[in-house]
């Protein structure tokens, strides 16, 4: 006997759809070249094969039963899926990535990276494109493990020989309180035993191996942890905790007075930011690849990539 995989055929769901647009199994019978004994035998077949009926055999008309109706309807689906499988294989040949992955720092404004997307996506490539979420090391993990493809907002240094780097910009933090936190209102420079009496916001490293990293926080100080350099703002916008942030993710809420910058023991923390991509020395670019890279030539997409309005 015959299984749903042996019956489920692309031709036989095309078969299933001319039936739908005749309306009759005569008239598709017609349309495919075939006496109607033969369409009715194939349509018997897949019945069989599923132990269902598709069709409604009280009615002259080609009426379909529920699952009859279900199976038309995911075999529309499946046949687009095949369509596109088809599309795909033959333009990858021509060099597109079946699919890029690109880590995108939490320091990075979020807008302008899906402007970016937005364009690349315009031009209907066959490349599915995948955002990863990363912070810290764990921006710059992603690319050397092979998990990503493009790193967007990369602080650290490496020495990986297949990783190459150029700068995005430069990352100025500061120290900033809401304005009815304690801390707005010592004295300055504020000194490190007292800051370390108040809880302090931190990001999570992303990284997967190793500790990860950290920046700011004092032995023994209270911590609330959070995921992205967005919720560490919106957690020092509530006053629950201070810490250093960018002052470009930070500096339209200074201005707004939602933020208050205070002067402390530590130096102001200034941060050189790049994006990285991998290459061997005999490895061709993917068209994907030099696409996002041409961008990141751009002077003005750097700068907007790390410049944050206040408002979405």
């Amino acid at each position: 006997m015959q299984t749903a995989r042996d019956v489920l055929t692309p031709d036989s769901l095309a078969m299933l759809q001319t039936i739908a647009k005749e309306g009759s199994f005569a008239a598709a019978a017609r349309a495919l070249g075939l006496v109607p004994s033969a369409l009715t035998y194939r349509v018997r077949q897949i019945e069989d094969a599923l132990d269902v009926l598709l069709y409604d055999r009280s009615s002259r008309q080609a009426r379909l039963t529920e699952a009859g109706a279900e199976l038309l309807s995911e075999g529309a689906r499946l046949l687009l899926e095949i369509d596109a499988v088809a599309n795909r294989v033959k333009r990858v040949a021509t060099g597109w990535e079946p699919q890029f992955t690109i880590a995108v720092d939490s320091i990075i404004v979020t807008s302008t990276v899906m402007d970016l997307c937005d364009s690349f996506l315009s031009q209907t490539p066959p490349t599915r494109l995948r955002l990863r979420d990363e912070t810290l090391s764990g921006t710059l993990e992603a690319l050397t493990s092979g998990q990503a493809d493009l790193a967007i907002g990369v602080a650290d240094s490496t020495t990986h020989a297949d990783v190459h780097t150029k700068p995005l910009g430069e990352v100025r933090f500061v120290y900033a309180v809401a304005p009815h936190h304690p801390l707005a209102r010592a004295s300055q420079p504020i000194k490190d035993s007292v800051i370390g009496q108040h809880r302090g916001v931190a990001v999570a490293d992303t990284a997967q191996r190793g500790g990860g990293i950290t920046f700011g926080l004092l032995g023994g100080q209270d911590v609330l942890t959070v995921a992205t350099m967005q919720a560490k703002l919106d957690a020092q916008l509530r006053g629950l905790g201070g810490g250093f942030l960018p002052e470009c993710l930070a500096g339209p809420y200074i201005q707004a007075g939602r933020l208050v910058v205070r002067q402390t023991e530590r130096p102001v923390r200034q941060v050189r930011v790049s994006y990285a991509w991998r290459q061997g020395p005999k490895s061709v670019l993917g068209l994907a690849l030099q696409w996002w890279l041409k961008q990141l030539e751009s002077p003005t997409t750097r700068t907007a990539l790390l410049r944050r309005h206040l408002g979405p």
